[in-house]
């Protein structure tokens, strides 16, 4: 199956931002930007792969290895289509952008 470009906007909230730092900025490297916020981090990146439940999985188990106790609310565009997630857990259903 081939990669599929993806626009990221999230916001990720642990209990130990400082251990998951490194990690996003290594995900995320020069793809996008985070920006540290009382909360945690917002996070909007383009990044490219199978499917925005892959690249979910991926980020929010690569944070978890360093601390388990992290949560991710995440957005993923590809064209008009747009899924919801929090954590691993899909948020609705795909809708396309502007309805």
């Amino acid at each position: 199956m081939a990669d599929e470009k993806f626009r990221l906007k999230a916001r990720v909230s642990s209990s130990n931002l400082f251990a998951i730092k490194p990690v996003l900025e290594r995900i995320i490297a020069n793809k996008g930007t985070i920006k540290q916020t009382e909360q945690g981090f917002e996070v909007e990146a383009d990044l490219q792969g199978e499917s925005a439940r892959a690249l979910n999985r991926m980020i929010l188990s690569e944070l978890r290895k360093v601390e388990k106790r992290t949560q991710i609310r995440a957005e993923w565009t590809s064209g008009n289509a747009t899924e919801k997630f929090f954590d691993y857990v899909p948020k609705g259903t795909p809708r396309a952008q502007g309805k």
